[in-house]
């Protein structure tokens, strides 16, 4: 069946109203499902869910392919545990394909009682095994710089625009949560005003413990519009720097830094790294626990490369190394390989490369007077060095292959673009012309723009972002707060992207028509 808007508005209501600001009490008769349901890396068979409750408790699950449940799958049960603060996730798979699929979840107290709470439900769509039309929405950047969650001034309400749309998917790109942004109950507007933001226990300081990493994520699913979303659209995550610490790398050095009791990067990422797993419905890999990056196909026509720039980079630098250098990488052998390898196995008709940060954008990390590369360019317009040698790599890769259709998707600079990279107007000119479209923020502050690098030839087509009298770091309020939407035809096959804005507004569309072998 196709979900009606009338069941969607009336789940979204539902999943807002069940779940409030979470309460633990184990005298109470029956347990809490704390902050709704969530799905996420959706296929054509399988789809991961998660709920949480407020006890120990365990998990009854049921599936089916309509919202009454009349032909409901009953689960074996699961046992949710502190050790993983009473978070469940599970793969469902056996689904058939291109189908509204319905999951009903309860906890049982296994305290005493065998008490059950209200059961939740959630809904997904898997990917279809035949061509049909696509829709998906991407972002990042969420709670970010202060901005918590201000229901007098309409919460994270961007979450509600882009569920207005029916997206099969979302892609959150990253800076999915601000584990380094203290959040205050009150902070002072630009325009002189108070921005009075919903807190909660430990996020007016820096995460360092697992529970504060844990807590943040809490704290984002405090809000309706994200809860409401949830429930009915699957999240793809991916992460980049806030979920640790700004701008991590082997070189952070966190030794003057007086918000930080603890000082040891690598062991804040590990704590991080366990948090970002258990509290998002990203897929387990056994073979390497806590990898983020992967493929997911969705049908015949889209394969999402999800890459990450963070966990196998070198230390930030200047960024100018001549040859490819372990200490040069972003990507990191394995996962270049591994990109290589799936891009040439792809029979999808487009291949897009969600990628944390943006190739061609400057960012720079900065210590005092000195400017160490945070992203891939350095900034110097010239042949490819440093992390760009890496990147080189990879378009020559897909230019020899003769591998069509890639789209590059990316956040983490807080305003919208559209890039164009072309050959003609590169250092490095070994590669097919490409796109690559920037969105974000989703609830934070507003930046920008940034200065391009001409090394692979990128052409700004559009951005909007603050403009020199708005100043920086701009509040949710003042509406530049961005998304994507990415429509594929099932007819023509065409892609088509347009950047949006928190109001729902179209800022500019790009229609790529599919190159054929």
């Amino acid at each position: 069946m196709t979900i009606s808007r009338r069941t969607f508005v009336k789940g979204s209501a539902a999943a807002g109203l069940v779940i409030a600001a979470p309460a633990i009490s184990y005298a109470s008769a029956r347990p809490v499902v704390t902050h709704g349901v969530q799905s996420g890396d959706v296929d054509a068979a399988s789809g991961v869910i998660w709920a949480r409750a407020d006890r120990p408790a365990r998990a009854y699950v049921e599936v089916a392919t309509t919202d009454s449940f009349a032909n409901a799958r009953r689960l074996a049960p699961l046992d949710v545990l502190a050790e993983g603060d009473f978070a469940m996730k599970r793969l469902l798979n056996g689904l058939p394909a291109g189908q509204d699929i319905f999951y009903r979840i309860a906890f049982e107290d296994l305290t005493g009682g065998r008490a059950r709470s209200e059961p939740v439900v959630g809904h997904f769509r898997t990917a279809p095994a035949a061509r049909r039309n696509v829709r998906f929405a991407w972002s990042g950047d969420t709670a970010g710089q202060g901005w918590g969650i201000d229901t007098g001034r309409g919460g994270m309400a961007t979450y509600s625009t882009m569920a207005r749309h029916q997206p099969d998917f979302f892609i959150h790109s990253g800076d999915t949560i601000y584990a380094d942004g203290p959040i205050a109950a009150a902070k002072k507007m630009p325009d002189g005003g108070t921005w009075n933001s919903l807190v909660a226990e430990g996020v007016e300081k820096v995460a360092e413990s697992l529970d504060e990493f844990r807590g943040r994520w809490k704290y984002n699913l405090l809000d309706e519009h994200v809860r409401a979303m949830n429930a009915h659209v699957p999240t793809f995550f991916q992460w980049d720097d806030h979920e640790v610490v700004n701008n991590w790398s082997a070189a952070k050095d966190l030794s003057g830094d007086d918000r930080y009791a603890v000082k040891d990067v690598a062991l804040l990422t590990a704590r991080a790294g366990r948090a970002f797993h258990e509290m998002t419905p990203i897929r387990y890999t056994p073979a390497e626990p806590g990898r983020v990056y992967r493929k997911i196909s969705y049908g015949p026509m889209l394969d999402v490369f999800f890459i990450d720039l963070r966990s196998y980079r070198g230390p930030n630098s200047a960024g100018m190394q001549k040859t490819l250098t372990d200490e040069a990488r972003i990507l990191g052998e394995a996962q270049l390989a591994w990109l290589k390898r799936e891009l040439v196995n792809s029979r999808a008709t487009w291949k897009v490369i969600a990628s944390d940060m943006p190739l061609g954008l400057v960012v720079w990390d900065r210590h005092g007077d000195e400017k160490r590369v945070e992203a891939v360019a350095n900034g110097d317009n010239g042949a490819a060095r440093g992390r760009e040698l890496e990147i080189a790599e990879l378009l020559r890769f897909i230019k020899a292959g003769g591998i069509r259709n890639t789209v590059w998707l990316t956040a983490d600079v807080h305003y919208t673009a559209a890039h164009e990279y072309h050959p003609d107007r590169a250092r490095f000119q070994d590669f097919d012309p490409f796109w690559e479209f920037v969105s974000g923020p989703l609830h934070a502050g507003t930046f920008g723009p940034n200065d391009l690098d001409m090394t692979f030839g990128p052409e700004v087509k559009y951005q909007k972002a603050p403009t020199a009298e708005q100043g920086a770091n701009l509040p949710p309020s003042m509406g530049l707060q961005f998304f994507g939407l990415v429509d594929i035809d099932g007819i023509s096959e065409q892609l088509t992207v347009r950047l949006m804005d928190r109001a729902d507004n179209e800022l500019h569309k790009v229609t790529l028509d599919p190159q054929r072998a």
